[in-house]
């Protein structure tokens, strides 16, 4: 049986080591992920779908795609999605569909409030905004049922989103 003071020094001995361990161990400030291919992914979906899909191309510098994928999304609609890091830091996705439902824009843009129009490259938007959410997007419907719906969403303020609406490019 130990007494107080050989107790409180084995716990000492202890820390001590803990320390030394934790003091040891790297701790990243950042974590980054590999850079991700969005040209191969909307090569093969332009080639499975015949859609004339939209992909951003020549973007200022400081832009890194961080997702992109075909998917199944609200409606049973398949969505093309591609998502990307500004240089501020902010998230910013592009989401097309064909023969876009109103209940698919309501999901993609977080159902937030139309705000108006903002024309881009040329192009009339629709200025949708969550603001209990910090999402902004820009919305540019199909005319038609075999037409795309292109959707420019994320957390970037609306100038963020005009520049990247504005470097959509048809995939080659």
């Amino acid at each position: 049986m130990g007494n107080l003071r050989s107790m409180v020094i084995s716990m000492l001995v202890v820390l001590g080591f803990v320390v030394v361990w934790v003091a040891m161990v790297p701790r990243p400030n950042a974590i980054t992920q590999p850079p991700v291919d969005v040209t191969s992914v909307a090569q093969q979906v332009k080639t499975e779908t015949k859609w004339p899909i939209l992909q951003p191309q020549g973007l200022p510098d400081g832009w890194r795609a961080t997702s992109v994928r075909f998917v199944r999304s609200t409606d049973g609609l398949m969505t093309w999605h591609a998502g990307y890091q500004s240089p501020q830091g902010d998230y910013i996705a592009l989401e097309q569909t064909q023969g876009a439902t109103q209940g698919w824009v309501d999901a993609e843009t977080n159902r937030g409030a139309k705000e108006g129009t903002q024309v881009v490259a040329g192009q009339e938007w629709t200025r949708i905004d969550r603001k209990d959410k910090v999402q902004f997007s820009l919305v540019r419907r199909g005319a038609g049922p075999k037409d795309l719906t292109t959707i420019v969403t994320g957390t970037g303020p609306y100038d963020e989103l005009a520049t990247f609406a504005a470097s959509l490019r048809p995939v080659g």
